[in-house]
Parts: C-alpha cells; sequence; structure tokens
C-alpha cells in the first residue's frame, strides 16, 4: 500500500506546482486594472502575504499567455520594471475616438533632445547642445514637465553642470521594459543622420506599444521657431 501511494503524492506535488489558483489570477487583475502605473511583483508580493513570490510571478505569466491567446483587447506587460494592462496598438484609435482626447505629442526637437539623454545619460546640456548644434533648455524644461527626464546629479567638472537622464515616466511612455529595450546604436547606424534614426527609433517604441485608456503614445510633430 505504501509503495502504491508513493506515485500519487508525487503526482499531487506536481499538479500543484504547475497550477495557480483562480482566486489569486482574479486578484491580480482588479490590482493591475485599478493601478494608474505600472506595479511591480514585490509591490504584489507585499499586498499578498498569503501567496510566494514565485506564485504570482507564475499567475502573472499565465494571466499574459491567456490574453494573448484569446486575443483580447489588452496585454499585460512589463513597462518600468512593473506590469501593466495596455490597450492593444491595433484598438487605440477606437479608445481615442471614445475619450476625445488628442494624443500628447512631443515635436521632433524634442524627440531629438530625448534620444540623446536616453542613448547617451548621464548627459550635460552642453553636451547635448554640442551634439544638436542648437540651445536645448526650453526643450529641457518641456521634457521635465512632462516627467519624461530628471536631473540626476552634478558633473564634477568645472562649473558642475547638471546631468540628465530618463524616468520610469519615459519607460511606461514608449512602452519600454528598460533602458536596454531601445534598440542599440550599432542597429540603427553611425551615420550622420544616426540623431534622426534614434528619435525616430524612440518616437516607434512608443507608437508600437499598447496605449492606455486615457493615454496615447508620443508623437512626433513639427518643431515650432523656438525649439529648432
Amino acid at each position: 500500500m505504501v509503495e502504491n501511494m508513493e506515485p500519487e503524492r508525487k503526482v499531487d506535488a506536481e499538479a500543484e506546482e504547475t497550477s495557480t489558483p483562480t482566486r489569486l489570477k482574479s486578484i491580480l487583475e482588479s490590482l493591475l486594472f485599478a493601478a494608474a502605473e505600472p506595479v511591480a511583483v514585490g509591490k504584489l508580493t507585499e499586498i499578498l502575504p498569503g501567496y510566494e513570490r514565485r506564485q504570482i510571478a507564475r499567475a502573472l505569466s499565465q494571466l499574459s499567455e491567456e490574453y494573448e491567446r484569446e486575443e483580447r483587447g489588452f496585454r499585460l506587460q512589463q513597462v518600468a520594471g512593473g506590469y501593466q494592462l495596455r490597450t492593444i496598438g491595433a484598438n487605440a484609435e477606437f479608445v481615442k475616438a471614445l475619450l476625445q482626447q488628442r494624443p500628447a505629442r512631443l515635436t521632433r526637437a524634442s524627440l531629438e533632445t530625448l534620444a540623446v539623454i536616453a542613448y547617451r545619460q548621464p548627459v550635460t546640456r552642453p553636451e547635448i547642445e554640442a551634439i544638436r548644434g542648437v540651445d536645448v533648455d526650453a526643450v529641457l524644461a518641456t521634457l521635465g514637465e512632462r516627467r519624461l527626464i530628471r536631473v540626476l546629479g552634478r558633473k564634477d567638472v568645472p562649473g558642475r553642470p547638471l546631468l540628465y537622464g530618463t524616468t520610469p515616466e519615459f519607460l511606461e511612455t514608449f512602452g519600454l521594459k528598460d533602458l536596454s529595450s531601445l534598440p542599440t546604436l550599432e542597429e540603427i547606424g553611425a551615420s550622420a543622420d544616426a540623431l534622426e534614426r534614434a528619435a525616430s527609433a524612440v518616437a516607434t517604441s512608443g507608437e508600437s506599444a499598447a496605449a492606455e485608456p486615457g493615454e496615447s503614445p508620443a508623437e512626433p510633430e513639427q518643431p515650432s521657431a523656438e525649439e529648432e
């Protein structure tokens, strides 16, 4: 009798390891739906003390697979160090029509400056201006107001200029898991128009990402005279 029970116990253990309680997935859906920003697995683990981190990670993976397999109108994506429910890009135009909101736009000057910061961070204003060849004070202020860039500190050189870098909001806006998700400069090319290609790559990342209800990826528009 003892010998016959051992295989059964093994099967039960394997089933327990691979199965995810429906209740856990239900709770995670509610939390992600209510969250205004990406939620890290660590935060979810704090909120759900009755579940282990590996259980939560497995449940998130299963939810993501289910949404894609069933061709749902949203996806569960890893964005800016956390998980977020995002509308699929194919349905973005209908969401915009429902909410009747104009997409948040970035000028070409803003996108080019943002590309320099994304690829060269930490970088100073003089270094950005040396690459772009124009004053970027106004553009930096705009990007800061939109929380796409932040001050990381000061460079240890005469004058101690401010160092700029991107923010988690930058990753969220462009649907990037982390900075390593950006195309490499080698992939973009090292030609004279590499900067424009980099800016286009940033814009493309945003346009291809699934848009959240009420929000749309940043889109380029013609620069104003003062931003040229």
